[in-house]
This record gives structure tokens, sequence and C-alpha cells, in this order.
């Protein structure tokens, strides 16, 4: 794949269009929000400071806030972030049959907002040649051991040479975890709909590892304010933006939500895309089953590091209303091809936006659902492999 920002070790490119947390800006523009430091483009090139490139691969199979959080930990080390995505034959080889198909795994990958470039089919084992290829000065990765098929390190060619950085790996996800909620959940942890334990979770962002969430049955992980800031853009829209807001549970993000948000950002010539996010409990209310697997706090960071959204609601209200339309100066409101579930008192959440002609229904093109992941890894068993980075 040839790299956007074609650049020598001791170069600066001029400014180049890249997409950075759900806006356009220019490469001199980027700040310390986006993990990169800021350059000064009126100096000769001697003068300019020089780009570290990075390198980061992996299978990148069921990708969620934690391979996200190891990607923004990589970008912060740097300036410009590559990433090697593996192929489905690599990994059946390795470590078994991926969920999704690495075409769906190299676009997932795109759409996390650290990534400046994805290289489609890296090899599985780290090479300094593969560095050198794409002018890197180091790779990085979390801190476990990422064996091959004959058990040999796969990064022991690149530690040797001094050219391997760590990351910490996020606490209380992995996808090994995540098929094992698919798996694993039964129907019990929803059957206390009235629980006033409710209220108590969801205004709760610091709960201990020991304690479960009564809508998901899972540990939480210990949400930080600090955490999220680290994952928000923290840019606040411009009077030329078209503010556009779209609301789900977000389960499981996946390719079938990049799409559509893509197709949403894509609405307007300078979008804003906020992101309401329903709790626990009303996803439950009319997702039914053992839904959702991924509690409020995962579907937050989930979303935040999407390249094409630029805020989220936690806790949105189920229903689009006149005061969350007129706090959020909404332009526009969207939803996709999925059904629209009646509120509870079986009025249509998206009466007002319609109301104000400012709905607009979404094609993404891509029918995925969490039901369909759910369905892939029961189809084919993978609830024994790791799929981890």
């Amino acid at each position: 794949m040839q790299s956007k920002l074609s650049v020598k070790h001791n170069h600066l490119p001029g400014p180049v269009e890249m997409i950075k947390n759900g806006h356009h800006a220019t490469y001199d523009q980027r700040d310390e929000a986006s993990g990169s430091k800021p350059v000064v483009s009126g100096c000769s090139p001697e003068k300019r400071k020089r780009v570290v490139r990075l390198w980061c691969d992996g299978c990148y199979d069921m990708v969620h806030y934690g391979h996200s959080n190891q990607l923004r930990q990589a970008k912060a080390m740097g300036d410009y972030l590559i990433v090697g995505v593996h192929t489905d034959a690599e990994i059946a080889k390795h470590k078994g049959p991926p969920v999704f198909t690495q075409e769906e795994r190299y676009k997932m990958v795109r759409a996390i907002k650290w990534v400046d470039e994805v290289v489609e089919g890296a090899p599985y084992v780290t090479t300094l040649e593969t560095l050198d290829k794409y002018n890197c000065d180091f790779c990085v990765h979390g801190d476990d051991i990422t064996l091959t098929v004959d058990g040999k390190d796969t990064y022991e060619e690149v530690k040797q040479a001094g050219r391997y950085r760590e990351c910490k790996r996020t606490q209380g996800v992995s996808t090994t975890d995540l098929v094992g909620r698919m798996l694993l959940m039964t129907k019990a942890h929803h059957s206390n709909m009235d629980n006033p334990d409710y209220q108590q979770h969801k205004d709760n962002f610091g709960k201990g590892p020991k304690g479960h969430s009564p809508w998901t049955g899972v540990s939480q992980f210990l949400q930080t304010s600090q955490k999220i800031i680290q994952f928000a853009s923290g840019k606040e829209p411009q009077p030329d933006d078209t503010i556009i807001y779209v609301a789900g549970a977000f389960d499981l993000f996946h390719i079938g939500h990049v799409d559509f948000l893509e197709m949403v950002y894509k609405q307007a010539e300078r979008p804003y895309v906020i992101v309401g996010l329903h709790f626990d409990q009303e996803v439950n209310r009319y997702k039914g089953k053992n839904y959702p697997i991924m509690n409020i706090h995962e579907r937050t960071l989930s979303v935040l590091a999407c390249r094409y959204v630029s805020e989220v609601v936690i806790g949105a209200p189920y229903a689009v209303d006149k005061d969350l339309l007129d706090h959020f100066k909404v332009d526009l409101v969207c939803h996709g091809k999925t059904e629209v579930f009646p509120d509870k008192d079986g009025s249509d959440p998206y009466a007002e936006p319609k109301k104000r002609g400012i709905f607009k229904v979404i094609k993404s093109g891509n029918s995925l659902t969490t039901d369909d992941i759910v369905q892939r890894i029961i189809e084919n068993r993978l609830g024994e492999s790791s799929f981890l980075v």
C-alpha cells in the first residue's frame, strides 16, 4: 500500500489533508490532543523536526477499545502510525480462523482515528526488513508475548535490534473475553429490569473490578474521566459545522457501525457527528436476549475511537426530543435501515426530528448486525481461539 505521506526519516512533508478525530486537518495542524506534536512548516527541511514513524501489527479481529487504546498509546510515542494487518490465511495458520474477513479487518483498523496508514497482508513475524521497508523507527506492541505456531516470539528480531517499544495492555477486556461473554452469558443477568441498583450502576464510573454490572453481568473495568479524555477529540463544533445526531446501542462496535457512521459523516461538508449511546437497561429493553454485551463505559470508548465521531452522549434519552435537539443545536438526525423500536409508551422516538423535517434514513450498504457477529462465533465455535493482537 502506498503511503499517504511518503517521507524520508529526516524530512517533513508539506501540508497533507488527513482525517483527524472526525475532522479534516492538515498535517501541520496536529496537536497534542491527537497524540502528535505541532510542527512549523515555514522553516527549511534541515530545521524541521524529524518525523518519528511507528509500526504496529496484529490480527485486529473483533476490534475493541483495548486495540484502540494500544494504537492511541503507540501514536503518542511518535508522529505517524502505520498499522500492519495480517491476512486470514496467516491468522488461521498461527491462531485459528478469524471472526472477520481480512477486508473487514482492514477497514475497521482504518476507522480508528490514531491510525495514519494501514498495510494490508502484513507478515505475522515482525522483521527489521518490514520496519525499513516502511521507514519506521520502531514497532510498538502490548506487554504480552505473541508467538508463532512454532512457539517463537514474533518480535524477537526487532527486540534484539533495539527497535521495539512496549505499551500497557488495557485491563478488563480482550477478544477472548468478549467471545466468552457471547458464548456463556445467560438471560439471568437481565431478569431484574426494575432493580434499584440500576440507578447506582448507571451513575457509577469507578466501580471496583470485582463488581458486576446488573445489565451486562460482567466485571466492569475501572472507568475514569481521564480515560474518556484520552479517547475524546476535545473539539467543540464550529459555526460552519453541520451537527448530525445518531443514537443507538453500538454494541460490539463493528464494521457495520463503521460503514453507517462513514455515510453519516459524508452527509455534510463539515460534519460534527454526535452519537447518543443508550444505557444498558434501555438497550436490553428493546434488544432483549443477552444484550448489551458491552457495558455503557466500554461502548463509549469504542465509539469515541472512531474517526467519524466528534462527540458521545453517555446515556442518551431514547426519544430524540425537543430538549435534546435544541441543546445540541442539531441540524440533522440520522438512522440506519435497522428497525426502530417504539419508546416505552409506544411512541415513535424520532417523532420530533421528523416533525422538523431533519430526519434521514441512511443506507450504509452493510447489513451486518451484532446478532450476526454472535452467530458467526457460535457457528465457527471460536471460543477456544484467542484472537488477540
